[in-house]
């Protein structure tokens, strides 16, 4: 029988200055490693790529190795919208609701051609992208996502919470975006 070995992957520090028994590094660095290891989604899934979420989260994709395994089904206690299938324009109001209940800093991931697109349902009653109601940070196209893509941007919107600001929030250009939408 062979010895089990663990490779325990770390994550590496930010860049700053070292010493015998101390570390040095700007604030916003830290900040932003920790939110990258700790981020808390909110699937919102109405369909087919709702299931391919599921299989992320399963044992075989396990999406806890990078740190999302707490799902928050409260918006107060989240801070990434997965929203995944399709939107109806009755749901509209609902899924903005639950974005402005999210305390900021809040991500948007639209996940498959339903939620970025309206998908194949070019109808009056789908809403053709929820880009049109709250901001979106990431897209993952697919129709449904496989689970390796959905990973993949959950990376991307790791790699933007890791490097974002802390002023950006405070910036005129994300204000302006956001009362393009129309939310305070």
């Amino acid at each position: 029988m062979e010895p089990v070995t663990n490779t325990i992957a770390v994550s590496e520090k930010p860049e700053g200055y070292e010493g015998a028994g101390f570390f040095a590094t700007r604030l916003d660095k830290v900040v932003g490693l920790a939110r990258k290891n700790s981020i808390w989604p909110l699937p919102f899934a109405t369909s087919c790529c709702g299931i391919e979420f599921m299989a992320t989260m399963g044992a075989h994709y396990d999406l806890a190795r990078f740190g999302s395994e707490r799902l928050s089904f409260s918006p107060r206690q989240a801070d990434l919208l997965m929203v995944m299938g399709t939107i109806a324009k009755k749901m509209g109001p609902v899924l903005r609701q639950v974005y402005e209940q999210m305390a900021e800093p809040r991500w948007v991931l639209s996940v498959g051609a339903c939620a970025s697109s309206g998908g194949i349902f070019d109808t009056y009653s789908v809403l053709q992208g929820i880009d049109r109601i709250i901001p979106v940070d990431v897209y993952v196209p697919g129709c449904p996502p496989r689970p390796e893509q959905i990973i993949d941007g959950v990376m991307k919107i790791q790699h933007l919470v890791e490097t974002e600001s802390l002023r950006r929030r405070d910036s005129p250009e994300y204000k302006a975006m956001l009362n393009k939408y129309g939310i305070e």
